[in-house]
């Protein structure tokens, strides 16, 4: 028995072959009942559009490159289904590398994605080495998301406002009369603004003489790492806030086998809202940065970009917001 073929679609629809390419294709130019139409007819038959061909004839592979700075990283989850939910509903499919990988074996997968004539590519975190990616994006419409660098003619920046999410973790440090803060700083531009809020609160407070930034590599052990430096300091900070929350699920770690309990010894904060930080047994209070929304954001400048690859790049970005959980309170309390 072969195989059904559009016509069949089109038939079963009472459509024509156009419009049922057009529903396809994702197009938003379909009348809502005949969209059904056409998708109640696919689902009927079984109808497998022929990838391949539909590509040749598109001059599309309907595909769009993601490549992560590190698969490990739990944020990127949340960014990556705000970032699917769009592409998804427009026809494209996600192809994902592991930029962690990518350094070890010394290979060029941004090459890769090119070669394979990916329709539009997405950056996610800071990656280092920015040529690569600069000669692709010269080749391919490309967006960054979750970080600030590097800035690339006609490529979109897509992240959260990380200044200001800093600034809601110490504020409401403060607020809850902490005076001895310490910060565990990131890397790149997004480490740099995260510090920025951090030192600008504690400075418009008149806490600069009790503020500590002590530099982190942004994973479990290099947070538990500093924070073993912070407490063993002469006098030691009552909260410090993380630059994310593996580096804060390290601090933690650290603060328990010194003997403190968290939080009546030391409040954390840290800072992406991760699935680590809902764990019952860690409920770490943390800055939400909207990775779903910076998700959905990046695919739909993504799109625009393929619509119009030379238009001006642009940075966009979300608003943070704070969610307090088990790991703050006042000092001593």
């Amino acid at each position: 028995m072969r195989p059904p073929t559009i016509r069949d679609v089109a038939e079963r629809a009472g459509v024509s072959k156009s419009l049922v390419s057009l529903v396809l294709r994702g197009s938003d130019q379909v009348r809502p009942e005949k969209r059904q139409a056409v998708l109640s007819a696919v689902e009927e038959l079984g109808y497998r559009p022929n990838a391949a061909a539909r590509s040749l004839s598109e001059r599309r592979t309907r595909t769009v490159g993601v490549l992560l700075n590190d698969m490990r990283n739990p944020w990127f989850v949340e960014l990556l289904d705000g970032l699917n939910s769009l592409l998804h509903d427009r026809g494209l499919h996600m192809l994902l590398a592991d930029g962690h990988l990518n350094r070890r074996m010394g290979e060029d997968l941004t090459r890769t994605f090119t070669d394979l004539r990916v329709d539009g590519l997405v950056a996610v975190g800071t990656l280092p080495g920015t040529e690569a990616l600069r000669t692709a994006a010269g080749q391919v419409p490309t967006v960054l998301a979750g970080t600030r660098e590097p800035v690339l003619p006609h490529v979109d920046v897509v992240a959260n406002d990380d200044e200001h999410g800093a600034r809601l973790a110490t504020e409401h440090l403060i607020g809850l009369g902490h005076r001895h803060i310490a910060h565990i700083a990131g890397l790149g531009v997004v480490g740099a603004l995260r510090r920025r809020g951090f030192e600008s609160v504690m400075h418009e407070h008149g806490l600069s003489g009790t503020a500590v930034v002590e530099q982190g590599d942004l994973t479990e052990e290099g947070g538990y790492r500093a924070t073993v430096r912070l407490l063993s300091a002469a006098r030691r900070p009552t909260a410090v806030f993380a630059f994310n929350d593996i580096a804060c699920v390290g601090a933690l770690s650290a603060a328990e086998e010194l003997g403190l309990r968290v939080p009546r010894d030391l409040s954390l904060v840290g800072y992406d809202n991760t699935y680590l930080a809902r764990l019952r047994h860690l409920w770490l209070t943390t800055v939400d940065n909207a990775g779903h929304e910076v998700g959905r954001r990046a695919a739909r400048c993504l799109l625009d970009r393929i619509d119009d690859p030379v238009r001006p790049g642009e940075v966009v970005l979300a608003t943070p917001s704070l969610e307090v959980r088990g790991t703050t309170t006042a000092p001593g309390g």
